[in-house]
């Protein structure tokens, strides 16, 4: 199988060869180090035996064979013997000096080189001791280095200064031959890092891969309801660890599972009893509602059954003619008119809801509620005043739900307003004001009463089921609160104002239709 670039093998493999190829150069760096520190010793050590050897030969040069500087300076055998011992020790020149530090023998003509071993001469002569220093500067095995070294030893007899003798040596060698050792090491570098690779890759594959897929397969074809199978890996390090933990995990998915299809289904059970007791509650406060207007309305079907009991008395007599007999007919007929349609405004609205939302115009709505409440005597005395403003009012909801909520407000205005029937003086004119308007995508309805208000301590729980200011028998305190839901249910909302003494507004926000609903 193809190794993807970006899988675990060649993660772990890279950082694996980047962590092996640091180390080894690093110890190689202090191996070069090290190597350059002791070479650099040696080259002294062996500078200091030249020293001394030097030192004996010009010594019994001058003492036992009674020669001089100028004598030693023009022999030839002494500079031959001087430059093969030089040659032998890995050292290029020498410079001798007399006692006061003046040049008597030397193999370099460079300026720069021969003030510098004067320099180092002079010093040792001062200090009778050997002394040695380095000057340039050259590139060595990894950073740069020093080029040359030179060295210096007086030249002693019998505690008697004669001179000093210096010699120095070019190093560019000793970093020419640690760079070729340098090449071979990094070629065994290479070939350890492709060895521990290779043999990384057998352990990793075993330990780490090949258990990482095979957990990998079975995820990959694991099925709802089953559990890992044990024989997957049974290793006692992490990742037979993992395997374990993953398999306790899917069990106890497994359960929670179960426990969450009990609880979905137990809340469905619940959702389905909240959902019938509301249903309920809503039929029942629409049929108190319906007793209301129906006790209400009695004096007014009772009015035109007496006209209609009227006229058939009339009717029974022989003395009129055939004009007011049709006269008569029509006002009986305009009386069951009239009483018939009482009857069914009260039917439909008792009728139980579809449940169904369709488009629906809130101000048809709204003015088929007041049409139907206009009989009811609470209403007699008081004028309904509409300012529509709404240039959209279509809604998708249930009428007959939305037409309670409607209902349920204007009684309580109605009720708010007093309903004895009295003539109220100009001044106490009792009005309802019917308002809508467009906002973004909601129709805003406004029932303003002139009531006298709501008190502040009442107004914050006029939504709470049961709560109501009314005298016992005369309301629920439901009619308010279901209207709340229902208008909650539509997406909507609904608020109050009030203001003592200067009546009540009851604000309802309903989301506009959109078209394709309808489709």
């Amino acid at each position: 199988m193809r190794t993807p670039f970006y899988s675990l093998r060649t993660g772990i493999l890279s950082l694996l060869a980047i962590l092996i190829i640091s180390a080894m150069l690093l110890i190689n760096v202090v191996i070069v180090k090290f190597a350059e520190r002791d070479l650099l010793h040696a080259k002294l050590s062996t500078g200091q035996l030249l020293l001394h050897t030097l030192e004996h030969r010009a010594v019994y040069e001058i003492t036992s064979k009674n020669k001089k500087w100028a004598d030693l300076r023009s022999d030839p055998w002494f500079k031959r013997d001087i430059l093969q011992v030089l040659r032998a020790g890995g050292y290029t020149d020498i410079l001798m000096v007399d006692n006061d530090g003046t040049k008597v023998f030397g193999t370099d003509s460079s300026d720069v080189r021969a003030k510098k071993a004067i320099s180092i001469s002079r010093e040792s002569l001062l200090t009778r001791k050997w002394a040695f220093d380095y000057y340039g500067s050259t590139w060595g095995v990894i950073w740069l280095a020093h080029k040359k070294i030179c060295m210096s030893i007086p030249i002693l007899s019998n505690d008697r200064l004669m001179g000093a003798i210096t010699i120095w040596a070019d190093l560019v060698p000793l970093y020419q031959t640690l760079r070729k050792s340098e090449r071979i090491i990094l070629i065994y570098i290479l070939l350890n890092t492709i060895i521990l690779l290779l043999f990384g890759n057998h352990l990793l594959s075993r330990t780490v891969i090949k258990p990482v897929h095979r957990l990998l397969k079975i995820t990959e074809e694991f099925k709802e309801g089953e559990f890992l199978p044990q024989s997957a890996t049974s290793g006692r390090n992490e990742i037979g660890r993992l395997f374990r933990s993953l398999n306790m995990m899917l069990k106890r998915l497994e359960e929670n599972k179960q426990e969450l299809k009990e609880h979905i289904s137990s809340l469905e059970k619940a959702n389905q009893d909240i959902k019938k007791a509301q249903d309920e509650t809503i039929k029942a406060e629409k049929l108190a509602s319906v007793g209301r207007l129906a006790t209400g309305v009695a004096h007014e079907i009772g009015n035109p059954i007496g006209i209609i009991l009227g006229y058939l008395d009339l009717l029974k007599g022989t003395d009129l003619g055939l004009e007011e007999r049709k006269d008569f007919l029509d006002r009986i007929e305009s009386e069951i008119t009239r009483i018939s349609q009482i009857i069914r405004q009260l039917l439909d609205f008792s009728r139980p809801s579809s449940g169904q939302p369709v488009e629906t115009s809130i101000h048809e709505l709204v003015m088929e509620t007041v049409d139907m409440l206009r009989p009811h005597p609470m209403m007699a005395d008081i004028d309904i005043e509409w300012i529509l403003d709404a240039d959209t009012d279509i809604t998708w909801t249930d009428p007959n739900q939305l037409k309670q909520v409607f209902l349920n407000i204007i009684l309580n205005a109605a009720d708010a307003m007093g309903n004895e029937g009295d003539a109220d003086d100009e001044g106490d004119k009792k009005t309802l004001t019917i308002k809508s308007l467009n906002r973004k995508a909601f129709i805003e309805i406004l029932f303003i009463d002139t009531g006298p208000g709501i008190p502040d301590e009442e107004l914050r729980h006029i939504f709470d089921p049961f709560f109501t200011t009314k005298e016992p028998g005369k309301g629920t305190g439901l009619g308010l609160s279901i209207s709340y839901r229902i208008i909650e249910a539509l997406g909507g909302t609904i608020s109050a104002e009030s203001t003592p003494y200067k009546g009540t507004r009851i604000i309802i926000d309903i989301p506009l239709h959109k078209m394709e609903h309808t489709t």
